[in-house]
């Protein structure tokens, strides 16, 4: 049995197409595979002594014997977006999925701002990439003053306004006025703020971006755990996905270098929390949906380079779990998520072993709720006995020294 569990989900990083892809336009992705292919060389030794390169189709090196358990995740949910992604992480599958849309309504849009009190007029309403909607009508959003409303292949439902024209906590009211409305008939995922600031072909995009999700529509391990009297840490927009629901505390970190510091900070000094429950968001909103296959490899060695660290802050007692919540494969045409495998490295226990291909990212929530003490969860199959030494399919100790 483990007494803490920390869950650091690799945002976007998937590993191959599953079966369904064409379903989503996605035959072919392979987030990890084809940043390897293009770039000719991967330098992520840490990931792979653990046994990254050994998961199924990985297309990666296959460098010594694997220090972790290691297999990959089928998303049930029929989504690749990270909302559903996280909730399936944590037990909880959704049946149907969140819509997605190619524009919304006019007589929404309309609706939404006079609730808002403004002028009925906005820009795009359309399927776009953030950075390039931005470029592209941002100059024509300084002078009239309208919103840039934009959606993806994800069920979201985006609002850019520069800093300067609608100020952040208009833009935070705007946001939450469409989250009411897109919560019933049209239930959208998210509802995010995207400020900016510059000038016209100099826009950037700034850090006071915010997410306003639904609830999760059911239980969840974290909600489960919670009622047990185990609190979770979130580390990253965690609070943002689970509207606070079964997160007793957050540290709200908004890049790469900061979760990863708040991740160590949190296995060397927590005393409380049993799930220490951490999101990466650069490889996905940097990297992933902007095509930068370069600046993607980039992060995963600067991730891989700080893996030491996270293994020298675990306890004995430890479990540490790496994953994703969906592809964003940054070599294929598109901007959107890939519906893709993730993969799963479990170290802690005292083996290594495959795990195979798992049907659900649920396995995550019934591994982690067994390892604590609490028997099966009810959606997904535990890997726990696995782990913890009841197999003979074991490759070698990873006790960590």
């Amino acid at each position: 049995m483990f007494n803490r569990v920390c869950i650091i989900v690799l945002d976007s990083v998937g590993i191959g197409a599953m079966p369904d892809a064409h379903e989503f336009g996605d035959v072919g992705a392979h987030t990890l595979g084809n940043i390897f292919s293009k770039i000719k060389k991967l330098e992520l030794p840490n990931l792979y002594s653990l046994g990254l390169g050994h998961i199924k189709d990985a297309r990666l090196p296959k460098i010594g014997k694997p220090l972790a358990s290691f297999g990959r995740l089928a998303a049930k949910t029929k989504a690749k977006d990270t909302t559903s992604g996280h909730w399936e992480l944590a037990g909880l599958v959704m049946d149907p999925p969140f819509a997605t849309f190619t524009n919304f309504p006019d007589d929404l849009l309309k609706q939404w701002l006079r609730k808002a009190g403004m002028a009925e007029k906005w820009l795009a309403n359309r399927p776009a990439s953030g950075t390039q909607i931005i470029d592209e009508l941002g100059e024509e959003h300084i002078k009239t003053g309208a919103p840039i409303v934009y959606t993806s292949a994800d069920s979201v439902f985006q609002v850019a306004a520069h800093e300067e024209v609608i100020p952040i906590k208009s833009l935070y009211h705007l946001c939450q006025i469409a989250r009411e409305m897109l919560s019933d008939d049209l239930v959208v995922g998210r509802v995010i703020a995207r400020p900016f600031v510059g000038n016209p072909g100099n826009f950037t995009r700034t850090k006071n971006r915010r997410d306003f999700a639904l609830p999760p529509v059911g239980k969840t391990m974290l909600d489960a755990l919670q009622e047990k009297g185990q609190t979770t840490l979130g580390i990253g927009k965690i609070d943002d996905i689970f509207c606070n629901q079964g997160v007793a505390h957050s540290n709200h970190t908004t890049n790469n270098t900061d979760g990863i510091t708040a991740t160590i900070e949190a296995l060397k000094n927590n005393n409380s929390d049993t799930i220490i429950f951490t999101n990466l968001v650069d490889f996905d909103m940097q990297y992933g949906h902007r095509n930068d296959t370069r600046g993607y490899a980039q992060a995963l060695e600067q991730f891989d380079s700080c893996l030491p660290r996270i293994l020298d802050a675990l306890r004995p007692s430890d479990l540490l779990l790496l994953t994703a919540d969906h592809g964003c494969d940054p070599t294929t045409p598109g901007t959107d998520h890939t519906r893709e495998y993730v993969p799963i490295l479990a170290y802690g226990g005292g083996q290594a072993v495959d795990l195979g291909t798992r049907s659900s990212f649920a396995d995550v929530a019934a591994t982690i709720y067994e390892a604590l003490g609490h028997g099966a969860w009810p959606i997904g199959e535990s890997f726990y006995s696995k782990i913890s030494g009841d197999t003979d399919d074991v490759f070698l100790c990873n006790n960590h020294e």
